[in-house]
C-alpha cells in the first residue's frame, strides 16, 4: 500500500509539472529522475519511467521520445552514485541536466532535420542553449524543494522520536 500512495504521488507530481502551463523543458521530471532512485530506491524508476511515458501520450510521441526516455533511466541509475550529502545531491541532479541535454539533443541531430555533419552537430546543440537553460534552472529548483521536503520529513521524524523517548 506504501509503494501505491508513493507511486500516485510521483505521477501526481510529474504530471502537474508537466501539464501546468510552464516555459520549454521547465518541468520537475529532470530532479524527479535523479531524486527518486536515491531517496525512494531503484524499485520507483519504473514508476517515474511510466508516468513520464503516460504524460508523453497525452502531450505526444516524437522521434526523440527513445532519447528522452533512456536519459531518464540513465539519469536514475547514475543518481545513486551522488547520494552522499546534499551539494554532491544537488549537483548530480545537474549532471543529470546535462546528461539529458547531450543525449536528447544527440537523438534530434540523428533525426536529420540538422544535416549530418559536424557543423549540423554544433548547430542542434547551440540552438537548444536556451532549453537547456530552463532545464538547469528547474531542475535546480525542484532539487531545492525535493531537499527542502526531504529535511522536513526527517526532522518530523527526529522531533516525534524525541517525545516517544
Amino acid at each position: 500500500m506504501k509503494y501505491l500512495k508513493i507511486s500516485i504521488g510521483i505521477f501526481v507530481v510529474l504530471a502537474v509539472s508537466r501539464f501546468v502551463p510552464h516555459p520549454p523543458n521547465f518541468t520537475s521530471l529532470l530532479a524527479l529522475s535523479f531524486y527518486v532512485p536515491v531517496f525512494l530506491g531503484l524499485s520507483y524508476l519504473p514508476v517515474l519511467l511510466v508516468g513520464f511515458i503516460f504524460t508523453d501520450l497525452i502531450i505526444g510521441l516524437h522521434g526523440v521520445t527513445i532519447f528522452t526516455w533512456g536519459s531518464v533511466i540513465l539519469i536514475g541509475l547514475g543518481s545513486r552514485l551522488f547520494d552522499k550529502g546534499i551539494l554532491n545531491r544537488i549537483c548530480g541532479s545537474l549532471l543529470g541536466a546535462c546528461l539529458f541535454f547531450i543525449i536528447t539533443n544527440f537523438g534530434v541531430w540523428s533525426l536529420g532535420s540538422y544535416g549530418y555533419s559536424i557543423n549540423g552537430m554544433i548547430s542542434c546543440y547551440i540552438l537548444a542553449l536556451p532549453f537547456f537553460g530552463y532545464s538547469l534552472i528547474s531542475t535546480f529548483i525542484f532539487a531545492g524543494v525535493i531537499e527542502g521536503v526531504y529535511k522536513y520529513i526527517n526532522f518530523k521524524k527526529f522531533i516525534s522520536l524525541k517525545k516517544s523517548r
